[in-house]
């Protein structure tokens, strides 16, 4: 004779195969606490030797990454907390390339307080661990594509891409009659970790009596999450 399971055995099953589909989503915010973004700007012009170097940072404000199947990544970031880290200008420079990059003549961080990436399409590279993904950055009222390049390492994510400030209005700012300027190709390097679950996952409903262990309904791969804390909420996706 067949048994039929009862209403309560099916309702538990139901609920702990949702459950599992939930806890293993594939989106991870992103830890603003310990995720940062660098910009390095390079000086050029005919006494490009007298000038600096600068190199601006600041912590991405939020965002997610969604891994690894169907990939996409989103980023926002508070122009106003960018600062100028310059380690060879003394503190009077560092304050006057600060002053003019928050000016209207480069960011103007009051007209424009949000810099914001979002993805459009990934492609894995060789080795597993890569990718290429392209997206539209929204920098100074503009909107123009750009290519990360982003290796996965450890439970982190490292990108870097490249980008004209003239693209997006911006004039490189120069001093002396345009002796000394700043180039117009800019580097981004950025640091990406995915906020800790373990809170998640110890609120997470306890398995019924007599119902089935999450565990054994629904275990990821190592494959599949290697090393990766897991989120809820999974956001649109993209193909890979």
């Amino acid at each position: 004779m067949i048994q039929i399971p009862s209403n309560s055995a099916v309702s538990i099953l139901i609920t702990t195969v949702l459950t599992a589909s939930n806890i293993y989503a594939a989106r991870h915010d992103i830890d603003n606490q310990r995720s940062t973004i660098t910009i390095h700007v390079s000086r050029s012009g005919l006494l490009s030797t007298f000038g600096h170097d600068h190199e601006i940072t600041t912590r991405i404000s939020r965002g997610y990454i969604e891994y690894p199947e169907n990939p996409s990544v989103e980023l926002w970031i508070d122009a106003r907390a960018l600062r100028v880290v310059d380690s060879n200008a003394s503190a009077k420079d560092r304050a006057e390339v600060q002053t003019t990059m928050e000016g209207p003549r480069v960011l103007d961080v009051h007209g424009f307080p949000e810099i914001h990436f979002r993805s459009t399409v990934a492609s894995r590279q060789s080795g597993g661990n890569r990718w290429s993904v392209r997206g539209n950055l929204d920098l100074h009222g503009q909107t123009r594509p750009v290519v990360l390049e982003i290796t996965e390492s450890n439970g982190w994510f490292l990108g870097t891409a490249t980008l004209k400030l003239r693209d997006y209005g911006i004039s490189p700012p120069a001093v002396a009659g345009g002796s000394v300027k700043v180039k117009d190709e800019i580097k981004l390097d950025f640091k990406a970790a995915t906020a800790q679950q373990a809170s998640h996952l110890r609120n997470r409903p306890a398995t019924p009596a007599g119902g089935l262990a999450i565990s054994r309904l629904c275990r990821p791969s190592a494959a599949w999450l290697p090393g990766w804390p897991v989120q809820s909420s999974a956001r649109s996706r993209i193909g890979d």
